[in-house]
């Protein structure tokens, strides 16, 4: 292909974006456009699946068989929205084995959050009210993202982390509602949830090296910082609700902005999660790699049982 067919091609591009179309899979599309979606789309999906493992480890404790009914529910949707991810990212021209393998590697990221321990049942509350409500702020958005793939899949995504963000404020409003003790569990727990919920947003738009390439493709709509602003302002009310204080003592409203400031992200903290040095990273990539070892012999036979079915197929079809 030529240098002018490629601007051509190039400028096209760029007029689909522009005209909000969606680019689909068969469609030219520039290499770094691919790129940039895999690593995007395949780090949404590997979330998805590390983040069953803090709450996968409280389905048995759960306080009721109702509380254990819709944790398993909601780690059970978790599951298929890294499938959904999975498939959509494959799209793009990666193997689903090159995608798992970027994981276990640890060459590929995931959110931050997922590597905080959890340490109550109250946590179970805070990751559904807030992490997932922040997931929701994060992921709305992307509903309209140019890739079609991710944004169809992103439509059932939002809807169920919905689902999950009631549930954890339902647990929250419980627990304060609750004795002085569970008051205590959920303040406790919202203490440590707080920060890293605001860090799931990303670095400052200063420090992000994707921002303005992805809200040029229109694979975002929102800058990390406007993110996490629109989280501060819809969640701050509904800890009032809750009658539970935010842990921020530089919290106040502003005015003149119709917005609420708020204090200094401990930064440091946040890219020594992302560069491995949290306090559950190990733990998380033991148990994720265990997981998959583990589950070979299962792939193996399904593998086997599909092509048993095709060759019998076939004999019948001869």
């Amino acid at each position: 292909m030529s240098e002018e067919q490629i601007k051509n091609l190039e400028a096209e591009f760029e007029a689909r974006i522009a005209r909000d179309e969606k680019i689909e899979p068969k469609d030219w599309m520039p290499e770094k456009y691919r790129k940039t979606h895999i690593r995007q789309i395949s780090q949404h999906a590997h979330s998805e699946i590390v983040g069953m493992l803090p709450e996968g480890n409280w389905i048995t404790r759960a306080p009721s068989l109702r509380r254990k009914v819709a944790l398993l529910a909601k780690v059970q949707d978790e599951a298929g929205h890294g499938l959904y991810l999975y498939s959509a990212c494959e799209t793009l021209g990666i193997s689903r084995d090159e995608l798992y393998e970027q994981l276990h590697s640890g060459k590929a990221k995931y959110s931050s959050i997922f590597n905080y321990p959890t340490v109550t049942w109250a946590d179970m509350g805070a990751i559904g009210w807030l992490v997932d409500g922040a997931a929701i702020i994060n992921q709305v958005p992307l509903c309209n993202t140019s890739f079609g793939p991710y944004a169809r899949a992103m439509v059932r995504v939002c809807k169920e982390e919905s689902f999950h963000q009631r549930q954890g404020y339902e647990i929250m409003l419980k627990l304060c509602q609750g004795t002085s003790e569970q008051k205590e569990l959920a303040q406790d727990a919202l203490n440590r949830w707080w920060w890293p919920s605001l860090m799931m947003f990303g670095p400052t738009d200063a420090e992000s090296t994707h921002t303005e390439q992805s809200m040029k493709w229109k694979l975002k709509r929102k800058t990390n910082d406007e993110l996490r602003q629109q989280f501060i302002d819809q969640t701050v009310p509904q800890a009032e609700i809750l009658g539970l204080t935010i842990p921020d003592p530089d919290l106040k409203w502003n005015e003149d902005r119709k917005s609420y400031d708020f204090g200094e992200i401990n930064w440091d903290e946040f890219w020594q999660v992302v560069k491995g040095y949290g306090p559950m990273n190990k733990e998380r990539m033991k148990a994720r790699v265990g997981a998959w070892e583990s589950g070979e012999w299962v792939r193996d036979a399904a593998m086997a049982h599909a092509e048993k079915k095709a060759t019998s197929l076939k004999k019948e079809v001869s």
